[in-house]
């Protein structure tokens, strides 16, 4: 079991530090709220993921899967709330450029976001994003020790994939608050908003396109 628990977490961990859209939210969040939103950003990931593990443990993410129209409308929902998170990115700081240009300030920073609202972004990215579900369905039975029943290891390598993300995703947090100075320069920010935004908005439509 212990042989089990250390290989699953080993490649738990590699899929995780791979930056994807849940990185990108947590150095967002962090960059316009500092660390507590950034953490918050970080919880909301590792709730979604374990909830998508309790899913599979139940069977849900594998009935998603056999059933395409469900799972093109989870995948759609996921896209589309991307897209909106990536715009809601650029819009703000087009406007707050467009501010900053009138009252000749040199730049205003994007609105920080509350640790709930933090919190609940890293949720719903992680729960419309049925890819989680389906790495628990298509990885974890490559783990499951042969005298151990299926539904409680699931669940145990959920709270495990769940603390590594949680680990790894405030290890990003406390990071980049170490960098705010750095990265809330007004050329550095400029940059990371765009990047994020735009990244978020190409994920988003890369989804979608997937899916159609």
């Amino acid at each position: 079991m212990l042989t089990a628990l250390a290989g699953f977490a080993l490649f738990a961990l590699l899929v995780t530090v791979v930056p994807g859209p849940d990185t990108l939210l947590v150095l967002r969040n962090c960059v316009r709220g500092g660390r507590l939103p950034g953490i918050a950003t970080a919880f909301g990931a590792a709730v979604g993921s374990l909830a998508w593990a309790v899913a599979a443990a139940v069977g849900l993410a594998a009935a998603l899967q056999r059933w395409d129209a469900a799972f093109a409308v989870v995948r759609l929902a996921g896209a589309a709330y991307l897209v909106f998170l990536g715009a809601q990115a650029l819009w703000a700081h087009r406007r707050g450029a467009a501010a900053a240009a009138k009252d000749g300030d040199g730049g205003a920073p994007a609105p920080a976001p509350t640790a709930f609202l933090a919190f609940r972004q890293g949720l719903l990215s992680c729960l419309l994003n049925p890819k989680v579900g389906i790495f628990f369905v298509a990885v974890v039975p490559q783990f499951l020790p042969d005298s151990r029943s299926a539904l409680p290891m699931t669940l145990l390598f959920g709270v495990v994939d769940a603390a590594i993300a949680a680990g790894w995703l405030v290890l990003v947090s406390v990071f980049a608050a170490r960098l705010l100075n750095w990265l809330r320069r007004p050329r550095v920010n400029t940059a990371m908003e765009r990047t994020t935004g735009g990244v978020l908005v190409a994920l988003g439509l890369g989804t979608a396109a997937e899916t159609l």
